[in-house]
């Protein structure tokens, strides 16, 4: 729900230094690439880097995600915060993935699909739980891009065994949902 999604817009600034998990969503050229933070307490926001947000459409980089510019985001996060996790969709980017593991340690960088549908499912509900119950202390930062993505997302059935279970889906081609999934990841 878009409504209850901005309904938690409680912009502030994070300190350097502060403990914040990432999740990371890449794509090469159709999809969007993006990295979303979120503190111990709860507040959300898409790191802002010297070269910009930490959102990329590949459209407005000649139809290709710059890879060494999401890497060098990747990088001043790492020095600018206390990165404890960094949960990544890796498709696609496995090579960036094991490199930052590697770099930031294997225990901080952690490779997350999205396709499993039970974990996927579980995490889905859990920021869903987060966003819609009264008394969460959920917050994030209102960047107007995840809430496009955060509108634009939707539930599709999907079987999983005997339980029911439910993906996330576009609605139209054009119609991206990247952000959300990295809402998710974090």
């Amino acid at each position: 729900d878009g409504d209850v999604w901005d309904g938690r817009t409680k912009a502030r600034v994070v300190p350097p230094r502060t403990q914040i998990v990432l999740g990371f969503d890449g794509s090469d050229v159709d999809d969007w690439t993006g990295i979303r933070a979120e503190t111990q307490d709860g507040y959300q926001f898409t790191p802002e880097t010297p070269m910009g947000p930490t959102i990329w459409n590949p459209a407005d980089h000649g139809g290709r995600v710059p890879r060494l510019e999401v890497a060098a985001a990747v990088d001043w996060i790492f020095t600018k915060f206390d990165v404890v996790r960094m949960y990544c969709d890796p498709p696609y980017w496995e090579t960036e993935v094991d490199t930052w593991a590697e770099r930031y340690g294997e225990k901080r960088v952690l490779r997350w699909e999205t396709y499993r549908p039970k974990q996927m499912h579980d995490a889905c509900e859990r920021i869903l739980t987060d966003v819609a119950k009264k008394d969460s202390s959920f917050t994030h930062d209102g960047c107007p891009i995840t809430a496009a993505h955060i509108r634009n997302t939707r539930k599709a059935a999907r079987a999983a065994g005997s339980v029911p279970r439910y993906v996330l889906t576009k609605p139209g081609d054009g119609r991206k949902i990247d952000l959300a999934v990295c809402s998710v990841l974090v």
